[in-house]
């Protein structure tokens, strides 16, 4: 492994739920040197990504509160999102989350309520199973296979768990269906009582970047009103992928190396 990605590894602990890691512990789990690991925590430190308290050991930084109020303002995704889903809570009575694909997960960057009082086990920030719920399954159905392979052959059981298919087969037919279908329903996945109606979100390529979503009040909503949601959901979907595709053509890009030319 490299360096580098050694020492950005020291903040993936903090997905385990822990908020506070000490200097021995962080050593145990990562299988550093003393000496590594005090570089690696003083160059991160130094940039703000994390930071220490007498007797309360390493927790993030305050660079991460800026980055993320930065990427509230600026992330081409949630600026053309906001509106469409504010719209959309304001004729469907519920919670709208807009989902990203990260690594082998799902997370939420941006919610919208509407007045429902619902509540619901994943705010913006908080990562979701890839394999459960609307908004993560939607993402999954739209995948290239080599990636569901990949996270097949890693945990087929929990593809079994979650009732998308008892072998590769089964589970490429599920989310066949998901994908012709072009939105998910899902009643309870993640949260009981509520039902979730999602569609995905494609970026300029054609590939799937994640997945917008509505969250509603009931545990078995009316199939009429379900149909409703799910084109509402997947009209609002499709206008973003077109403004994220409309962006990235008027955006000059090298075509050799993908970065971004100065305009």
């Amino acid at each position: 492994m490299k360096s580098l990605d050694k020492m950005f590894g020291l903040l993936d602990l903090f997905d385990d739920g822990r908020a506070e890691w000490t200097p021995d512990a962080m050593a145990d789990r990562l299988d550093l040197t003393r000496s590594t690991l005090y570089r690696y925590l003083k160059a991160l430190t130094d940039a703000g990504l994390l930071t220490s308290l007498p007797g309360a050991g390493y927790t993030l930084g305050p660079r991460i509160a800026e980055l993320d109020y930065r990427m509230r303002l600026g992330d081409p995704l949630i600026v053309a999102a906001r509106p469409v889903m504010a719209e959309l809570v304001a004729d469907i009575p519920g919670i709208a989350l807009l989902c990203r694909r990260y690594r082998d997960r799902v997370l939420c960057v941006h919610q919208e309520r509407g007045g429902a009082p619902i509540r619901t086990n994943y705010e913006r920030g908080r990562a979701r199973p890839l394999l459960r719920g609307a908004a993560s399954r939607i993402i999954l159905a739209n995948m290239p296979a080599a990636a569901l392979r990949r996270l097949h052959a890693a945990a087929p059981r929990d593809f079994a768990r979650a009732g998308l298919g008892e072998d590769l087969a089964a589970v490429r037919a599920t989310l066949r269906d998901i994908r012709q279908q072009g939105h998910d329903v899902t009643a309870g996945d993640l949260t009981p009582g509520v039902t979730g109606v999602a569609a995905p979100i494609f970026d300029a390529r054609g590939a799937v970047l994640g997945s917008l979503s509505v969250t509603l009040g009931e545990a078995r909503a009316e199939t009429a009103r379900v149909a409703y949601v799910a084109d509402r959901v997947d009209l609002c979907a499709r206008i973003l992928s077109k403004t994220l595709a409309g962006a990235a053509r008027a955006t000059p890009v090298d075509e050799k190396t993908g970065v971004v030319e100065n305009i």
